[in-house]
């Protein structure tokens, strides 16, 4: 039999979970011009046969890949794959860097190694302040690469860095990836709007 009272706590627990979702996206509503404004230019960049790179750690390396996936393949509708790459995903190249050259570089000799100019770097970080995926928007702006952050709460040091940024304001660092992952799909609508793909 199922005690009563853990039922409830159950309940609260998802309950609390998504009223805290539900006030992250209430809150973050004024992105939708940034996002407008990057569906832009990923389609500009991607009409030049640029392409987009993206990094992060942990549960934002996910959501990075996330957005590689949806890129190489498709979002909702039909339309040709998109060259993106996710830094973390080359496991012989990652941990050839991270043997040879430190954590630090993981990233950023990759943005060396694969990026052009007029191509666009997407880095994702909860804190904001992971030295890698900094450093890897500092070897971005190097060679020529734009880029462009998502974060958790600013003011932070990779939002202040980046050519562009939308800083999350959710109290938890699982709320900042939630809402991280509806960024990346609201930018794959975005895009696929600019490219006239249509159901």
């Amino acid at each position: 039999m199922i005690d009563d009272h853990r039922a409830e706590d159950d309940r609260t627990f998802t309950v609390e979970h998504f009223a805290e979702l539900s006030d992250a996206l209430a809150r973050n509503r004024m992105c939708a011009p940034t996002i407008a404004r990057w569906g832009r230019r990923l389609a500009e960049i991607f009409a030049a046969d640029g392409r987009l790179l993206a990094c992060g750690n942990g549960g934002s390396a996910a959501e990075a890949q996330h957005l590689t996936g949806e890129l190489v393949g498709r979002f909702r509708d039909e339309r040709r794959p998109l060259s993106a790459i996710a830094l973390h995903a080359e496991t012989s190249a990652a941990t050839a860097i991270l043997n040879d050259y430190g954590v630090e570089e993981l990233f950023a000799r990759q943005v060396r190694a694969h990026g052009r100019r007029g191509d666009v770097l997407v880095l994702l970080s909860t804190s904001g302040t992971s030295p890698n995926v900094v450093a890897a928007a500092k070897a971005a702006h190097d060679i020529g690469v734009t880029t462009w952050a998502l974060t958790g709460p600013a003011p932070n040091p990779l939002a202040a860095l980046c050519d562009d940024a939308i800083a999350v304001e959710a109290p938890t660092v699982a709320t900042v990836q939630e809402m991280h992952l509806a960024l990346v799909h609201v930018l794959c609508a975005a895009l696929d709007a600019e490219l006239g793909v249509t159901s």
